[in-house]
């Protein structure tokens, strides 16, 4: 399994990009198969992706990152928390990837942030972004605040986030086991017009 990680972290070293590989560790845990890690940080392609959008083609670096998002079995997408939204760098690599790039693609996305108070960000920015993109968003997001790092419950989110993105790039949600039909105190229910239709013969 192919796995793409998005880091738009700035500074180095980056909460963001720590983050972002403590959830790619997590699902190479979780994950039966190999999984062949990839990570593109956007700080590195930032003038690449605004020569994209003044004019219209990627540079290499850039056509590179693109092209590895797209062929990814599954992304993870972290970005930090700028003006209580995703940054405008991390928006922008996604403005200029292909319309249908991330269609039916299993994607994580998560953030970093200075207070909890923009834990939100996660679902009023992000999700949307990429159900608009078509993506397959897992249900559990995981947004680190400062005070996060080192204490109870980041670790734990880590684990169920990385797992639910390990399920679907697995199908392992297509290999559920079916659930038994209920019964009526032990016997087996037959409809009607099956019964019906034995009667006739």
């Amino acid at each position: 399994m192919k796995l793409v990680v998005v880091s738009a972290g700035l500074s180095v070293p980056s909460s963001t990009r720590l983050l972002a590989d403590r959830l790619a560790a997590a699902v190479d845990r979780k994950a039966d198969a190999a999984v062949d890690i990839q990570v593109v940080e956007l700080r590195e392609l930032a003038v690449e992706i605004a020569h994209n959008l003044t004019n219209g083609f990627p540079g290499r670096k850039l056509a590179d990152a693109l092209d590895a998002v797209t062929r990814a079995d599954g992304l993870i997408a972290v970005t930090p928390v700028f003006s209580a939204s995703y940054s405008g760098l991390f928006k922008s690599f996604f403005d200029v990837l292909e319309k249908d790039a991330l269609a039916g693609k299993p994607v994580l996305v998560a953030a970093t942030g200075g207070s909890a108070r923009h834990s939100l960000v996660l679902e009023h920015a992000l999700r949307p972004l990429f159900a608009y993109l078509r993506a397959v968003v897992v249900p559990t997001a995981v947004y680190a605040a400062s005070e996060d790092w080192g204490a109870e419950g980041l670790a734990a989110r880590v684990e169920r986030a990385a797992g639910e993105l390990t399920a679907l790039m697995s199908g392992l949600s297509a290999q559920r086991p079916r659930v038994p039909k209920p019964s009526a105190g032990g016997f087996e229910v037959v409809p009607f017009a099956q019964q019906l239709d034995a009667l006739r013969g």
